[in-house]
């Protein structure tokens, strides 16, 4: 335990800093037991707990200020990356672009808080051009209320922790190795719900290709857009595609064809669309490979709101949350 007690009196702050840095910044590396570990043992040696506070929110914010920044350079680019490298689950574009569409900069202060939406917020508070100092009030604000929480646990749970830092210390050499295990497990565990959940919604797409073919013939599909107006507004959509509020039950007429698009990496909101609507008694329907990027990409016809054809929104509205 001494060993243990001198390098987080030694390193503690720089320790915080680093692994609220590297978690912030996108690595699998979970800094809430490094903060935790720190608090209780400064609260167990009478020492204060501010500083601990402090520098994980500076750590938070620098880490914030880079996906930022990136995010006014790259725009939807990065925000794809972020959200197909997060490990969580339910990260989606659609639903974190919605939240932060209807919170603006406010939603960065639970951002840290809510599974998905922290991956990709930072990253699209500057893809939107929010204002800095908006972002760094609302950002700061979230990361000092999300390391206050680490240090009241550490508070709160001292005695618990100095006997598991006591347990390790008395594995010795074990320790690291045990500790480097259960951070493998940790990520491993992580990953496997994320593959889990896009397995589950693994169905057959339609590529871009063969959706401007159907395009051109006699039978159209019925083609549904579930992203954000204001992307659609920024981006253009796919001719005839009808607009998609997620707000309530869905009513469609019928189609032989219905195709889906969104704008995630794997499609995970086509995908939850299509598998509701497949159990509503739809029988053919698909998502959009690659969604509307990779229709644009492969340089078919775009709609945009400076032309004529206006799909009417909210006429199907449809609530993804309900089918996750």
């Amino acid at each position: 335990m001494e060993l243990l007690l001198h390098i987080i009196a030694t390193y503690g702050l720089l320790a915080v800093f680093v692994s609220v840095f590297l978690d912030q910044g996108g690595l699998p590396l979970p800094a809430y037991p490094i903060l935790i570990a720190t608090s209780a043992i400064a609260w167990k040696q009478d020492e204060s707990v501010l500083p601990i506070v402090l520098v994980a929110t500076l750590a938070a914010v620098a880490a914030d200020w880079l996906w930022f920044v990136g995010g006014r350079r790259l725009g939807a680019r990065l925000v794809r990356i972020m959200c197909g490298l997060s490990l969580s689950p339910d990260s989606c574009i659609v639903s974190t672009r919605r939240t932060y569409s209807r919170w603006g900069a406010a939603s960065l202060i639970v951002a840290k808080f809510v599974p998905g939406l922290a991956a990709v917020a930072t990253t699209m508070a500057g893809e939107s051009r929010t204002r800095i100092g908006s972002f760094l009030l609302f950002d700061g604000i979230g990361a000092a209320l999300w390391a206050s929480v680490a240090v009241i646990l550490g508070v709160a749970f001292s005695d618990a922790v100095e006997r598991v830092l006591d347990d390790l210390d008395r594995l010795g050499h074990f320790a690291l190795p045990i500790l480097v295990l259960a951070l493998i497990g940790f990520i491993s565990w992580k990953w496997l719900r994320r593959q889990y959940f896009v397995r589950q919604l693994r169905m057959t797409r339609i590529s871009s290709s063969e959706l401007h073919e159907m395009l051109q013939g006699d039978t159209q599909p019925l083609i549904i857009d579930v992203r954000s107006e204001q992307y659609r507004v920024e981006t253009g959509w796919i001719p005839g595609a009808i607009f998609v509020t997620l707000t309530e039950q869905l009513e469609l007429p019928p189609h032989d064809q219905v195709v889906v698009y969104c704008d995630c990496p794997d499609e995970l909101s086509a995908a939850l669309l299509s598998r509701e609507l497949k159990r509503l008694g739809c029988r053919n329907v698909r998502p959009l490979a690659g969604g509307f990027e990779a229709w644009r990409a492969s340089g078919h016809p775009i709609v945009s709101a400076l032309s004529d054809a206006q799909p009417v929104p909210g006429l199907y509205p449809f609530d993804l949350s309900r089918s996750a």
